[in-house]
């Protein structure tokens, strides 16, 4: 288990891309790490955009971010919803200003350009808003995954595998 004592939030809202949270969440769980999905409020089901269920295990003031060791950022149309959290963007903004993990796949990218960590960094996103990731400051390449440092960045469901793999590499880190 190479990921064995290490603790990870996976934010969730309505309309998160299901693949997007499910198979990183397993993927790094499989590997013995602690995940919890994280929403606006606790013991809330929020819905994906396929349907697929995610019950948050705390709510975004309940969490101790410097009690984890990274966090993930899911696709689909929750990140619009995501980045108008304050509690959100200070949990980024804390991984990023303490070199922890962030993972993000496909619109992800919004949040972190809310929190305002993406100047000169390299990222891929879903081509959708690689215009909003460059304006950011984000040096924005058409790969599967394109990992930075700490941030670990994807385009969309198909590059899941790729992502799963550097995913858990940057936490074994």
């Amino acid at each position: 288990m190479k990921l064995k004592d290490k603790k990870v939030i996976a934010l969730v809202s309505d309309d998160f891309e299901d693949l997007e949270l499910w198979v990183p969440v397993m993927r790094l769980r499989g590997e013995g790490a602690i995940v919890h999905i994280v929403g606006e409020k606790n013991g809330e089901v929020y819905k994906g955009k396929y349907g697929v269920p995610a019950e948050s295990d705390y709510a975004f003031s309940e969490i101790h971010v410097n009690e984890y060791d990274g966090i993930l950022v899911p696709g689909g149309w929750s990140p619009d919803k995501l980045r108008r959290y304050k509690e959100v963007l200070d949990m980024v903004k804390y991984m990023d200003q303490h070199e922890k993990v962030i993972g993000q796949i496909c619109h992800a990218g919004w949040v972190l350009i809310s929190a305002g960590i993406l100047e000169g960094r390299n990222v891929t996103s879903t081509p959708g808003i690689k215009d909003d990731m460059t304006n950011a400051g984000a040096i924005w390449h058409d790969e599967a995954v394109v990992t930075d440092g700490h941030i670990v960045s994807s385009r969309r469901p198909p590059d899941l595998p790729e992502y799963g793999n550097a995913l858990v590499e940057a936490f074994a880190k």
